[in-house]
């Protein structure tokens, strides 16, 4: 998908190639479940999870897959472990088909990352 222009988060889920849409909802529920007291916002083109003005997480329905930023390198560090087998960019995990993505995964990394602020990259 090229970059969005959609204003809100429910606009993008729109604009989302339908095959990929229920994961992109749940991946949405699973940011909102556990990341409280930050704000849901569009940066970027996609959805972005914020703490005081900072974003902390991000997701994004990419051309070839579907990418979750994970924008905090103290927690990566601490699930490098857990990391390691997956295609990962510098901030990012990526996940090539929709049934691939790993939501346990996920939600131990947002837990992480709402356990307290840290710097993001």
């Amino acid at each position: 998908m090229v970059q969005s222009q959609a204003d809100d988060v429910d606009g993008y889920l729109a604009e989302v190639p339908e095959e990929r849409r229920e994961a992109l909802t749940r991946l949405r529920e699973l940011c909102r479940g556990e990341l409280g007291g930050f704000t849901e916002a569009m940066a970027y083109g996609m959805p972005v999870y914020e703490r005081d003005g900072k974003g902390e997480v991000a997701f994004a329905s990419q051309k070839q897959y579907i990418s979750v930023y994970v924008l905090r390198e103290d927690v990566r560090e601490a699930f490098a472990e857990r990391l390691a087998g997956h295609d990962m960019g510098k901030g990012c995990l990526r996940f090539r088909k929709p049934e691939k993505i790993d939501f346990d995964l996920l939600r131990d990394l947002l837990k992480a990352t709402a356990k307290g602020p840290g710097a993001a990259c």
